[in-house]
C-alpha cells in the first residue's frame, strides 16, 4: 500500500462530520491520511452547527459534491472517498468523475435509476418531504425521528446518546433532488454507472436500515452491471443506518480496510 494515501470521509444528512473521528483514527493507524471536511454550511462543532441552521439551508447535491471536489483538488494524490448515506451518493459521483482512486458507499443515498421505494424510506424522509417549503430550509430531526431513521437496530439508550452527540440540522434540498431523480433529465443525483475507467467501488448495505433500506443499496449496486470496473457489495444484515458511528462501527470499518488492501490501496 502506498504510504499516507489520502482518504476523504463524507458524512450524510443530519450527522456532523466529527462522527467520523473513530474511523479517522483507525485509518490513520493503518497508514492513511484521513480528513472529514463536512458539508458547506457545517460549522466546526456539532453545537455551533445546531446554533446556525440557516447556513445549511438550500444546499443541494451539486453544491455539496463541488465543495468536496475543491478539497480534493488541494490534495497531493487522488484520495479514497468513503461516504455514508448521502455521502455515499457523493462518493459515487466523485469516483465516476475521475477524482478518486476508489470509493466506499455505505448505505448510499438513492442515485438516479434506483427504483425501489420502501415504506421505511418514505417514513424516514417524511419530516422533510411532507412540506414542500423544506426544500429551501434546514430541517432537524426529533429524538424519536432519529430513533426510527438511524437507531432502530440498537438500544434506545444508545440511539438517544448518538442523537445528542452527533445529530445536526440538514438541508432539505438533497432529499427532494433524490426523490425526483428518476423524473429529471439532468438530476444532480445521476451517476455514470456504466463507466469502466474508474477505480474500485464497494457498496455496503444494512439489513435493518430504514433510511436507505438494503433493497435500495442493492439496486444501486446492480446499476453497475454494465461496468467492467471493480464493483463489490457487502451486506451487514443486522445493522441500521447508524452502522458507521454506533457501537458496531469497527466491524464495518475493518471490512473496508481489508477490502482496500485487496485492491492494493
Amino acid at each position: 500500500m502506498p504510504s499516507s494515501k489520502p482518504v476523504v470521509f463524507v458524512h450524510g444528512l443530519w450527522i456532523h462530520a466529527d462522527a467520523w473521528e473513530s474511523w479517522a483514527e483507525l485509518y490513520r493507524a493503518a497508514g492513511y491520511e484521513p480528513i472529514a471536511p463536512g458539508w458547506p454550511g457545517d460549522s466546526r462543532t456539532v453545537a455551533m452547527t445546531r446554533q446556525n441552521p440557516a447556513a445549511l439551508a438550500n444546499r443541494g447535491i451539486g453544491e455539496i459534491t463541488e465543495s468536496h471536489l475543491k478539497v480534493i483538488a488541494g490534495l497531493d494524490a487522488k484520495p479514497i472517498v468513503v461516504g455514508h448515506s448521502f455521502g455515499g451518493l457523493i462518493a459515487q459521483k466523485i469516483l465516476a468523475s475521475g477524482h478518486a482512486a476508489a470509493a466506499v458507499a455505505v448505505d448510499p443515498g438513492q442515485i438516479k435509476g434506483v427504483k425501489p421505494l420502501p415504506f421505511a424510506q418514505i417514513r424516514s424522509a417524511f419530516p422533510v418531504l411532507s412540506k414542500p417549503g423544506n426544500k429551501k430550509r434546514a430541517v432537524a430531526l426529533t429524538e424519536k425521528q432519529f430513533r426510527y431513521a438511524f437507531g432502530n437496530a440498537i438500544p434506545k439508550e444508545e440511539s438517544d446518546a448518538l442523537f445528542a452527540r452527533w445529530a445536526i440540522p440538514g438541508p432539505g434540498r438533497p432529499l427532494f433532488e433524490a426523490s425526483a431523480a428518476n423524473f429529471s433529465k439532468n438530476s444532480p443525483a445521476a451517476v455514470d454507472t456504466g463507466k469502466s475507467d474508474r477505480g474500485p467501488l464497494l457498496v455496503i448495505g444494512g439489513g435493518k436500515d430504514h433510511t436507505v433500506p438494503e433493497v435500495v443499496a442493492k439496486a444501486a449496486y446492480k446499476l453497475y452491471a454494465h461496468s467492467s470496473a471493480i464493483t463489490d457489495y457487502q451486506s451487514f444484515p443486522d445493522r441500521g443506518h447508524s452502522l458507521v458511528f454506533d457501537h458496531g462501527w469497527r466491524e464495518v470499518a475493518d471490512f473496508t480496510l481489508a477490502w482496500l488492501r485487496r485492491q492494493g490501496l
